[in-house]
């Protein structure tokens, strides 16, 4: 892998979960912790990102400005989302696309259950037009988005707060989702593999993650191209619970046959 990519991959990563450790990002990227350490060195020192106790978190200063989301300079001084809804996200067509593709997915009167994730918030952001729904989240930015949308029942799961990922997690939101039974639930995470199905280099938000799939009749994962064929540590919903894939058009073919193969309903957005 070459240096800028894997450099941009990284500061994605970051952007993606907030706090993350060194040893998340070296299982994530597939290499070694002390080329993760080197590289986050120079990042760190070119502005992009914070340097913290065993690891790394974003660039952007802890409180929002009045009327809008947390701003972040990028090195030309450009104020940025560290959302990825100003265009910085290099994989925004693809999430946006993927995110419309899934909301089609949903019948109006139903009860789903969304998870955390850039690309479950912009699935949040696409529901407004469907009425009488119920939504069970866990997920901050997801209940964020659909504050607009009062035709929308929203659920949010108490437990412990995760910045690192905008998210509640741990043994109450588990012991919450059991009583609870949606039409559909949809997850997003960093990889997705024939073998392994999704998975997350998170180990607090994987058993969260589980306990959601458990509660939903029809799992639905969202994934762009860039996390088809990645493995990272912690699987949340293997590949015969997978219901349907939800991807982008530049999704690897012989990674979608594979997928396929495993009796996997692979959408291309």
């Amino acid at each position: 892998m070459l240096i800028a990519e894997r450099r941009r991959r990284l500061l994605e990563h970051v952007r993606d979960r907030g706090y993350v450790s060194f040893r998340e990002l070296a299982d994530a990227l597939h290499i070694s912790e002390s080329t993760v350490r080197r590289d986050l060195r120079s990042m760190v020192s070119d502005g992009l990102l914070t340097a913290t106790r065993g690891g790394v978190g974003p660039a952007w200063p802890a409180a929002a400005p009045p009327g809008g989301p947390t701003a972040v300079h990028d090195r030309a001084g450009a104020a940025t989302d560290p959302r990825g809804d100003d265009g910085s996200d290099p994989q925004r067509a693809g999430r946006e696309a993927i995110a419309a593709a899934a909301a089609a997915l949903v019948a109006p009167g139903s009860a789903i259950l969304l998870g955390p994730g850039r690309t479950t918030t912009a699935l949040a952001r696409n529901l407004a037009a469907i009425s009488h729904l119920t939504v069970v989240t866990n997920s901050v930015t997801v209940t964020d988005a659909l504050v607009p949308a009062p035709q929308i029942d929203v659920l949010l799961i108490g437990g412990a707060l995760r910045r690192s990922i905008g998210a509640v997690v741990g043994p109450i939101t588990e012991q919450a989702l059991q009583g609870l039974r949606g039409a559909q639930v949809f997850l997003s995470g960093e990889g997705v593999t024939a073998e392994r199905g999704l998975t997350t280099p998170n180990v607090f938000a994987a058993a969260t993650d589980q306990a959601m799939m458990a509660a939903g009749s029809q799992v639905v994962v969202l994934a762009d191209h860039t996390k088809l064929g990645r493995d990272t540590m912690c699987q949340t919903v293997p590949s015969d619970r997978m219901d349907i894939l939800v991807t982008d058009e530049r999704a690897d073919g012989a990674v979608v046959r594979r997928l396929r193969a495993e009796g996997i309903d692979v959408r291309i957005a």
